[in-house]
């Protein structure tokens, strides 16, 4: 699809909504809409709808409430040809059925409220016109109610055709020229004043009437009650006298039966404070025993209360000290493991120190036999030589001495110095030192297998045939020297 398929949808879309707002229309309640056209009439009332612009057209119907004032112009003659004006107001409205309001859409359809308004005056108007002439004068004043009634069932039949509805219909007043109307008030007042002074004597005569009747009825109540009460008084006396007779029998009777009756009560009331004493005493054994059983149940109770108190109370002493106890074993595991763990750390750092040390050792060791191998092998080559070279050099003659003399001085507690006495010790000791001497260089011989002797002479005139020849080549730079002329210079 392209641009001017979507323009031409667009405007489609457009004539559409144009054609749907124009085409649509909505009823208030108050207002009836009467679609015409070539189709069927409809009307609208509270609801929406549609119409076909062009086709249909719409009108409108007030249904709300219209008020007419009904007052007539010209005086309307009763049935006694008393000329009156008239004065009300009616309440009506378009009625919504639909004949009736297709009978209203026929006459008002192009009227207004004003129009409808002056239309339905003339109606009642009329209507009320007619039935002031069937009623009196004084029947109209009297009840309005009824008169109304009749204007509006009279009107009612010709209100329908029009599609009209009387909702209600009130008279106001009632005027005449003549002042017939304030004169039926004279007439009335004054029949009235007659009719009440009238009421007034008959009801004074029937009350003089009725006054000397309940005289007389009073007086002979009076006497009648008199004579009774004189009969009644002697009958009084007579059952008075026969009563006192029976009562002074009585009373005798009675004083008798009282002393016999008395004298059982007073046993029975002997016999009663005995049993009550009894009860009494035995009351208070009971009673005695209830409260020794209380107090028992009381110390019991203060007792077991104090064990309890005292149970609870070692309780949560015993539950402090295992609390505190946890505590102090949790705080020494914990001391133990951080303790452990230090040692552990220790000796895992000694263990290194030791692998480090053992291998510095083993590396050592290694190289001193692997040195101690070539001069071994180089010792082999030079012989003699070589051997004393290792004891005079390398000092194993003064160590192996060393060695000899550290188990006399421990002997001898380590002496620091000897003092002498008399002659021929000094000799004596030096004698032994020698004859020692000699017994190591022999053990030495004897274990090394060579004889140190002729190794130490032999070296010692290599060394004494070495030093002549260095003299020698020095001699003649000394005479060299001294043959110079500049003077030897002085070491400080």
């Amino acid at each position: 699809m392209d641009y001017i398929t979507y323009i031409i949808i667009a405007a489609i879309v457009l004539i559409v909504l144009i054609l749907i707002g124009v085409s649509y229309v909505k009823a208030p309640p108050d207002t009836a809409f009467i679609i015409t056209g070539p189709f069927k009439q409809r009307v609208l009332i509270g609801r929406a709808g549609f119409r076909f612009p062009g086709l249909e057209r719409v009108d409108k119907i007030p249904l709300s409430l219209i008020q007419v004032d009904i007052k007539t112009s010209n005086a309307v003659p009763t049935k006694e040809f008393i000329n009156i004006f008239v004065d009300g107001v009616a309440n009506i409205k378009i009625d919504s059925e639909p004949e009736a309001l297709a009978k209203a859409s026929q006459i008002f359809l192009q009227q207004n409220l004003d129009g409808i308004r002056s239309i339905a005056k003339e109606v009642l108007e009329g209507n009320m016109r007619e039935i002031i002439g069937q009623m009196k004068l004084e029947d109209l004043v009297h009840n309005r109610d009824l008169f109304a009634e009749k204007v509006k069932e009279n009107a009612t039949q010709d209100m329908a055709r029009m599609g009209l509805q009387i909702i209600n219909l009130t008279i106001q007043n009632f005027i005449d020229d003549n002042r017939v109307i304030e004169n039926l008030g004279v007439d009335n007042i004054a029949q009235i004043s007659k009719n009440a002074s009238i009421a007034r004597a008959q009801a004074e005569r029937d009350v003089a009437i009725a006054q000397s009747e309940a005289n007389e009825t009073a007086n002979k109540a009076r006497i009648d009650a008199e004579t009774l009460i004189v009969e009644q008084n002697t009958s009084l006396a007579l059952r008075q006298a026969e009563l006192k007779m029976k009562t002074d029998t009585a009373r005798a009777t009675a004083d008798a039966a009282y002393s016999i009756e008395e004298q059982k009560r007073q046993q029975e009331i002997n016999v009663a404070k005995v049993n009550a004493d009894i009860a009494k005493r035995e009351r208070e054994v009971e009673l005695g025993q209830k409260e020794v059983e209380l107090q028992e149940r009381q110390l019991e109770a203060q007792i077991k209360k104090t064990a309890e108190a005292e149970k609870y109370a070692a309780e949560q002493i015993a539950q402090a000290e295992l609390f505190k106890r946890q505590k102090a074993a949790e705080a020494s595991r914990y001391e133990e493991e951080q303790r452990a763990c230090a040692l552990r750390a220790q000796s895992e750092a000694s263990r290194y120190a030791a692998e480090q040390e053992a291998a510095g050792i083993l590396a050592k060791g290694e190289a001193e036999a692997e040195a101690i191998e070539k001069k071994a092998e180089a010792m082999k080559k030079m012989g003699e030589a070589s051997v004393l070279e290792l004891i005079l050099n390398s000092g194993v003659l003064p160590d192996v001495v060393k060695a000899y003399s550290e188990p006399l001085a421990e002997a001898y507690g380590q002496i620091g110095s000897i003092t002498m006495y008399g002659e021929g010790n000094t000799a004596k000791l030096a004698k032994e030192v020698t004859s020692n001497g000699s017994q190591l260089i022999q053990s030495l011989e004897q274990t090394l297998g060579i004889d140190i002797k002729s190794i130490l002479a032999g070296y010692l005139g290599g060394k004494l045939v070495t030093q002549a020849k260095q003299d020698k080549n020095t001699q003649p730079e000394q005479n060299k020297a001294s043959n110079s002329t500049e003077e030897p210079k002085i070491e400080e």
